[in-house]
């Protein structure tokens, strides 16, 4: 079990067999060092488990670089957009390390947690606990960047 300081990892958030329902549909992928797995706003039709490797989740902003919110490592999902219309991306995502990941068509997921409600319930659960954390991520670090100093904020 995940604390409530850690991104939960999807497989062990899951019941065996809706884990097993999900990873029915992955795919096994890798990426560089350095690749590109989405850019902020592009079309949210994939997501992935990372089995090793890390990947950094960023954001645009205006006259800076990226900024990086966080870091996901192994067993953790990377893409929380393809669950929610519009389907596209809130982040982009870099990898880090040469990453291995699970991929997964978002699509044939939505299409699955449709028709069984209790696997749906299940993983839009993990889903949504993953992006709690992410948001709380991002709100800290942004404040860690971003405010000005000696602020209190």
């Amino acid at each position: 079990m995940s604390s409530s300081t850690a991104s939960p990892r999807v497989a062990a958030a899951l019941p065996a067999p809706y884990r097993d329902r999900l990873m029915g549909c992955a795919r096994r992928v890798s990426f560089p060092d350095g690749a590109r797995l989405f850019e902020e706003g592009g079309v949210a039709d994939r997501f992935w488990v990372v089995r090793t490797g890390n990947v950094a989740l960023d954001a645009r902003v205006p006259g800076r670089p990226r900024a990086v919110v966080e870091t996901v490592g192994t067993g953790e999902l990377v893409g929380c957009s393809w669950l929610f219309a519009p389907y596209r991306w809130n982040l982009g995502a870099e990898a880090t390390t040469p990453v291995r990941a699970d991929e997964f068509d978002a699509r044939r997921v939505r299409e699955l947690m449709d028709a069984d409600p209790a696997f749906g319930s299940a993983l839009g659960h993990v889903v949504g606990r993953v992006l709690a954390h992410r948001l709380s991520s991002a709100r800290i670090r942004l404040l860690d960047l971003y405010a000005p100093h000696g602020s209190g904020l």
